[in-house]
């Protein structure tokens, strides 16, 4: 029996050939495309530096798991090992769950939920008891975890139909843009890898990596703005774009303008 280490021991291969570029890399172009989560992390702590001021906690937090995804991810794809796998799918699933325990609205926490510590305790028991499900059937983990977009999804129409700045409504549109490329991609090379071998393009899996770290790259800015209405409401979230506002091509970030006096 192969040891859970071993190069192939995954029940996981993607559409893309194996060891056809490498010697040592299983899937040569999922690998390198990995690098959009090492570009993604610092970006979002560099631009968001202001909130990191004053909430540094969560976005340290998930920009560090956010790096964990990439680096397991990249440790999966180079080998196409169950070890591999399970840290990539099971860093997902954390950096989720640390997501939601610091950034979910309290505005919608259950009625049996009173305050922010008790739905650390919900998020954390529910992802620890994922965590072990995980292991009963891994091939099925990642539909799971994209499904988890759709309630995202849902949580910033609800949002948005509170919020008047047309940058937002801009920003949430680009986001559901580079997510529905994403998945489009994803799904593509999971149901349709005959007709990409067919004609020698399989790579649509590292379109994947690249789309959605582009999708997080407006996804957190938005989050952002809206905890910042929530938990910090002595401050007004104002959006910008870096590297101007006239560029083509921009990244969203978030700015505080200075507090005001609370009556």
């Amino acid at each position: 029996m192969p040891s859970i280490f071993s190069y192939l021991s995954s029940e996981v291969d993607w559409c893309e050939g194996n060891f056809e570029h490498s010697t040592i890399i299983a899937e040569y172009y999922n690998t390198i495309s990995n690098v959009s989560f090492f570009i993604l992390s610092p970006a979002l702590l560099y631009l968001n530096r202001q909130y990191c001021q004053q909430r540094a906690l969560p976005l340290y937090f998930v920009s560090a798991l956010l790096l964990c995804v990439g680096i397991f991810s990249t440790y999966f794809h180079m080998t196409l090992s169950y070890v591999g796998q399970l840290l990539d799918e099971l860093s997902i699933l954390w950096t989720l769950a640390v997501a939601y325990s610091f950034w979910y609205p309290t505005a919608y926490f259950p009625r049996c939920i009173k305050n922010r510590k008790h739905f650390f305790w919900l998020s954390g028991v529910t992802t620890v008891v994922s965590t072990f499900m995980s292991f009963i059937k891994p091939a099925f983990n990642a539909y799971v975890l994209n499904c988890i977009a759709f309630h995202m999804l849902y949580l910033t129409w609800k949002e948005l139909k509170k919020c008047n700045d047309k940058r937002v409504h801009r920003m949430a549109a680009a986001m559901v843009m580079w997510w529905a490329l994403a998945i489009t991609s994803w799904i593509g090379d999971k149901w349709l890898c005959g007709l990409w071998q067919a004609i020698n393009f399989p790579y649509f899996h590292s379109f994947w990596h690249v789309l959605i770290a582009m999708s997080l790259l407006y996804c957190c800015p938005l989050v952002i703005y809206f905890d910042v209405t929530y938990e910090m409401p002595s401050f007004k979230p104002k959006l910008e774009y870096w590297p101007s506002d006239s560029w083509p091509v921009v990244v969203p970030y978030v700015t505080l303008e200075q507090p005001h006096k609370q009556c």
